[in-house]
């Protein structure tokens, strides 16, 4: 078989076109020349069985795909998706949050290439920087209105880690662990989570996108979904099987 035969022997399905085009119209895959057989798999599967079982929305599906890439620290692909999210109509300042939740997951030396690539991306589509502010807290209220959040998603489980910071028996841990708590309240939660551009529900399912990606922090995302399916009433249909 030539190479043009091989090409022409693609079988990609009417809904995965359909999909595809939707994030990348007029799209000309390279790789569909030179790895034909590997785009029509994947393809197949991600564009179309995939999203055919899928409960989300396009554009929270999209929105998820970038913050599971953050925490895959794939750059090139993120390049890629911020210009697709574009086209179905995630905002710019969506895509900016999603990028500044994954900061205190990710670290900020992680998230660093993350930020020039979203800058030049929106700048290349002829977006102003900065985008209009979305804090909502001051150096005074970070930690109240963080806590506030935290037990909103997490409930009685916030008081019980504080107690066991405050009684932990001398000589059994770090003399004081409470600040580590304390951080956790006020910068997590108090600095990102009280941010406006994405509702507190969407932003769990970032956090938990974002945790899955980076991998080895099972117990962690399996919180993280357990909080927000119970507190907040997000993700009914999953259970901890899923998780």
């Amino acid at each position: 078989m030539t190479n043009t035969q091989q090409q022409d022997s693609v079988r990609i399905s009417e809904a995965a076109d359909k999909n595809h085009e939707e994030l990348f119209p007029n799209h000309k895959s390279t790789l569909k020349v030179t790895d034909p057989e590997l785009i029509e798999v994947f393809d197949n599967f991600a564009f179309d069985e995939v999203i055919a079982l899928s409960k989300l929305d396009t554009k929270t599906r999209v929105m998820l795909i970038l913050a599971s890439i953050i925490g895959s620290q794939a750059v090139s692909e993120y390049r890629v998706m911020v210009a697709a999210a574009l086209n179905v109509g995630v905002t710019p300042i969506e895509i900016k949050e999603i990028l500044y939740q994954s900061v205190p997951y990710v670290g900020m030396a992680k998230a660093f290439d993350f930020v020039h690539a979203t800058n030049e991306v929106m700048s290349s589509r002829g977006i102003q920087l900065p985008l209009e502010g979305q804090s909502t807290t001051s150096p005074e209220t970070r930690y109240d209105k963080g806590l506030a959040i935290q037990k909103a998603v997490f409930g009685e489980n916030i008081d019980q880690m504080y107690e066991r910071s405050r009684s932990v028996p001398a000589g059994k841990s770090p003399k004081n662990q409470l600040h580590i708590q304390r951080f956790l309240s006020a910068n997590c939660f108090g600095d990102y989570y009280t941010r406006n551009g994405v509702d507190i529900r969407v932003r769990e399912l970032i956090t938990l996108s974002i945790l899955i990606a980076l991998g080895g922090v099972d117990k962690e995302a399996r919180e993280q979904g357990a909080g927000g399916r119970v507190q907040m009433g997000i993700r009914p249909h999953l259970n901890e099987n899923h998780l």
